[in-house]
């Protein structure tokens, strides 16, 4: 069971994620085709299932990592084509930006950051539960 103050965070969270599908679906969705087991956009009932893009985020404890704790932000392009390295890299910059655009309207009054942590794109700062 989880807290309830977890839940409401990770719901936002997936709405943010699914705000950011969307952008990446209309700029790229055509760009490369389907992996053959996957429905088009639409045609399920969750954005995780369908169109290119999967984009989601999972918690990380932050262990080796110089910005400890956050959320992990996994972008997913469910394809059999090779996507370019340079693709790849602008899609990323585009969703730092994306979710440094939309960290404020989602979770005000927090101290939110969002960057590259390695390989990763982290979001960090204040993840505490007390004011949501």
């Amino acid at each position: 069971m989880k807290h309830h103050s977890l839940v409401t965070w990770e719901k936002k969270l997936k709405q943010m994620m699914d705000e950011i599908d969307d952008y990446l679906e209309k700029k790229y969705g055509d760009m490369y085709p389907l992996h053959p087991s996957r429905r088009g956009r639409g045609k399920t009932s969750n954005k995780e299932h369908d169109g290119l893009f999967n984009i989601g985020s999972a918690f990380s404890p932050g262990f080796g990592s110089d910005k400890g704790k956050g959320y992990i932000v996994d972008i997913d392009m469910v394809t059999l084509s090779h996507v370019p390295d340079d693709v790849v890299m602008q899609i990323e910059s585009e969703v730092v930006f994306l979710i440094k655009e939309k960290l404020s309207a989602y979770f005000p009054d927090r101290e939110l950051n969002v960057e590259k942590d390695g390989s990763v794109i982290k979001i960090y700062g204040d993840l505490s539960l007390g004011s949501i």
